[in-house]
């Protein structure tokens, strides 16, 4: 019998009490139906929750083995996602935002790029022709759109939509580039990718439908100005900086 590709889904969350429970059991129910050829995990990154979240999460994990978590005292995304996926052994890591804003029908796409077509990631995207944005206030759509014009003119990228919730990645890549990723926040999706693409790493852009959520927590204009800031400081010297260290360790294999 082959040995099933593993998979760690990831769900980052802070003070998520309430919905916690209803979105894994969506999950759980999802990939229980659609994703039975690989070895899958949730994996719950809480990441300085105060409310009873880190108790859901023990219940949770408790209840089935096939979920887990790990808990952070610091807040920031980028800092739980980093902490999971390079704490992970499978074969390839997902992670999705707990509001569940993208219809997970896109999730086998992601992953079969992965373990299937060479991919070292894969990124559900909102601008891509193709993706169905529903909800979205004009707002949003014009700063996201501005927001992809601005790194893409910078990096000249070949994907469009850095920040959406829901994407995967390699054992590789996780291996190689995310430790290289400064930012512990929003714009950890950004620097990853830019990252990640600029030093030969192939990246998949899935076109996903996408239901915004009125309740959302991102702060747009203060997200939007770290966004920038991390921009330049990739921009100037960040990317350098990450080539020198993939160099150096490329360099080092090579040797041993």
């Amino acid at each position: 019998m082959a040995v099933k590709v593993s998979l760690d889904v990831v769900l980052p969350v802070l003070n998520e009490e309430r919905g916690l429970a209803d979105s894994v059991g969506t999950l759980e129910a999802f990939l229980s139906r659609n994703m039975e050829a690989y070895a899958w995990r949730i994996v719950i990154a809480d990441n300085g929750s105060t409310d009873a979240t880190p108790d859901v999460c023990r219940d949770l994990s408790a209840e089935n083995d096939r979920v887990d978590f790990v808990r952070l005292e610091q807040r920031g995304r980028g800092r739980a996602l980093q902490l999971a996926w390079t704490q992970s052994q499978a074969d390839v890591v997902a992670y999705m935002d707990l509001d569940l804003s993208t219809d997970l029908v896109a999730l086998p796409l992601l992953v079969d790029a992965i373990a299937s077509e060479g991919y070292e990631i894969a990124i559900g995207s909102r601008l891509k022709r193709g993706a169905q944005v529903i909800g979205r206030s004009p707002k949003r759509e014009v700063i996201s759109r501005c927001y992809s014009l601005i790194f893409r003119t910078m990096f000249l990228t070949g994907f469009q939509d850095a920040q959406c919730g829901f994407k995967a990645v390699s054992r590789r890549a996780v291996a190689d580039v995310v430790p290289l990723v400064e930012d512990t926040g929003w714009f950890f999706d950004t620097e990853l990718l830019v990252l990640a693409e600029k030093n030969g790493y192939r990246v998949k852009e899935v076109p996903v439908k996408w239901n915004d959520d009125p309740d959302s927590r991102v702060k747009i204009v203060s997200t939007a100005v770290e966004d920038l800031k991390g921009l330049f400081r990739l921009r100037f010297g960040g990317l350098r900086k990450a080539r020198r260290a993939l160099a150096a360790r490329n360099s080092s294999r090579s040797a041993d």
